[in-house]
């Protein structure tokens, strides 16, 4: 027998092992893995153990859904303003410390500066200009009235006298923007002498000194660098994302619970704010929260859970949470009840979450009969 004979006997010799397999009745060794169908593991329990199941029924109900995200906490940016330094020169002290509870005006720190010397001396000077033009223009009205002056005089004065009082006002209003107080702007218009004059820097709002970022010593640059930031963390902002498919869900003016790790109760908000674009990175919408903060609980950059409950109604088939397991890839599933008395698991899709109950949108049928408490018996059992 030459080579390629058997060469095309070693070829057909698993074909006709095959065949012969089929003849006989039997399948193919390869075959046999395949041709097995699939079933769902049945689980049976006496009557003893049946006492523990709860099962309810699944049935279409109109809900309204609470969704769950997660949030950063931010200062309330209505409520919270960085403080910048109205003059540029050397910090000179610094009053507040951090944490320090503040009211308007209330004094941070001091600077000395070059600037302000020339503030208070274009005070000084506009002040004693003022004065002069004063005497000039009540003068020049006493002349006018003996026909002792023209008119234009007259009016040169009165006008030399307002040029002055402007300046002079100016100077006044440059110094109160530095900080300077009254009673001290009142003694350089007296021309008394004051101790040496600090440039201020003072707390634009009431609240909680939550950041300082200067140092004695320190030069500033005037409304450039920022000195402080104050606060009022009696309300903070919770800042979220939601994506297209529930941002449907979220308005503004719904209720809002915040939950702390740690905490038991959740802190009360509402929504503020609902962002009209789409973050081209993320494709989510950026929503934002505003949430009291009894007890200053929450605090910035603090990562929290949302739960924001919608007014929109859906209807939909709503099921217990207990009711819901995750197998062993963490897909959800349930335990639904056969009319023999046995127990099938079935994968399930959730949707919303309803309160204590979940919305599920595939894998059950309204009056499919679920195991709500005692599915994870159940589960125990199935796995003996």
């Amino acid at each position: 027998m030459n080579k390629s004979v058997l060469a095309r006997a070693a070829v057909a010799a698993p074909f006709l092992i095959a065949l012969g397999a089929v003849a006989c009745g039997k399948p193919a060794p390869a075959d046999t893995a395949a041709a097995k169908p699939a079933s769902a593991k049945l689980v049976s329990l006496n009557a003893e153990q049946r006492k523990r199941i709860t099962v309810e029924t699944a049935a279409v109900t109109a809900f309204r859904p609470v969704l769950e995200v997660t949030g950063t906490v931010a200062f309330n940016g209505d409520r919270s303003t960085q403080v910048l330094s109205p003059i540029s020169g050397p910090v000179a002290r610094l009053i507040a410390p951090l944490g320090a509870q503040v009211t308007p005006g209330q004094l941070l720190a001091t600077v000395n500066s070059p600037d302000f010397a020339t503030a208070v001396a274009a005070l000084r000077k506009s002040e004693a200009d003022a004065a002069n033009k004063a005497r000039i223009a009540a003068r020049a009205e006493a002349l006018f009235q003996n026909d002792a002056l023209s008119r234009a005089d007259l009016e040169q004065a009165r006008t030399d006298l307002a040029s002055a009082t402007a300046d002079r006002e100016a100077a006044i209003l440059t110094l109160r923007s530095l900080g300077v107080e009254d009673a001290t702007i009142t003694a350089l218009r007296e021309g008394k002498q004051t101790t040496p004059v600090e440039a201020a820097i003072r707390a634009p709002i009431a609240g909680t000194v939550v950041e300082r970022l200067i140092n004695p010593g320190q030069l500033l640059q005037a409304g450039t660098t920022v000195t402080f930031t104050v606060a009022d963390l009696s309300s903070m902002w919770v800042l979220a994302s939601v994506y297209s498919g529930d941002v449907a869900l979220v308005r503004a003016g719904e209720r809002v619970d915040v939950l702390i790790d740690g905490t038991a109760k959740p802190v009360n908000a509402h929504v503020d704010y609902v962002a009209p674009i789409v973050d081209p990175g993320t494709k989510a919408t950026s929503v934002r929260v505003v949430a009291e903060n009894p007890g200053q609980l929450l605090r910035r950059d603090l990562f929290v859970q949302l739960r924001i409950h919608s007014s929109a109604e859906r209807r939909g088939i709503l099921i217990s949470s207990s009711a819901v397991l995750r197998d062993d890839d963490n897909l959800p599933f349930v335990f639904i009840a056969a009319a023999d008395g046995s127990f099938a698991r079935r994968r399930v899709t959730l949707g919303a979450h309803a309160d204590l109950r979940y919305e599920i949108t595939s894998g059950l049928s309204a009056g499919d009969q679920v195991v709500a408490n005692g599915a994870l018996f159940i589960q125990f059992a199935e796995s003996q």
